[in-house]
């Protein structure tokens, strides 16, 4: 079992983990909100992770989270690149495989901009 100190409390400062585990959550919420039910919030693998497994409508979708503080380096979604693709497919068959999920799935986003939200549900 890994069990991850939040330093936010004792430094007062967001680690990169603190500051993406809120935007992970924040997400999250966004999708109830939105009608989709929540199984799991960062599964991980030694191999591969998912920030979020969501259901909706009979299918699953896999959602990567990509926040920015601002735009300086561009919008968090700038980073859902080709080869984040692939990680994300990889990790997707790997949910399934361990889950026996026989169902649809949907690979999906959701980029966090200063506090605006954009959800691209179909990857």
């Amino acid at each position: 079992m890994t069990i991850y100190l939040d330093t936010t409390v004792l430094t007062g400062k967001m680690t990169n983990y603190s500051v993406g585990h809120a935007a992970e959550v924040q997400a999250a919420e966004y999708l109830k909100q939105n009608g989709f039910k929540i199984h799991e919030l960062n599964w991980k693998t030694k191999y591969c992770e998912i920030d979020i497994v969501a259901k909706k409508d009979q299918a699953i979708y896999f959602v990567e989270v990509k926040s920015r503080k601002n735009n300086k380096q561009g919008y968090g979604l700038d980073y859902v690149t080709p080869k984040k693709l692939n990680q994300m497919r990889f990790a997707a068959e790997m949910w399934i495989s361990n889950h026996s999920w026989a169902g649809e799935y949907q690979l999906a986003a959701i980029g966090i901009d200063d506090e605006k939200i954009t959800f691209l549900d179909e990857l």
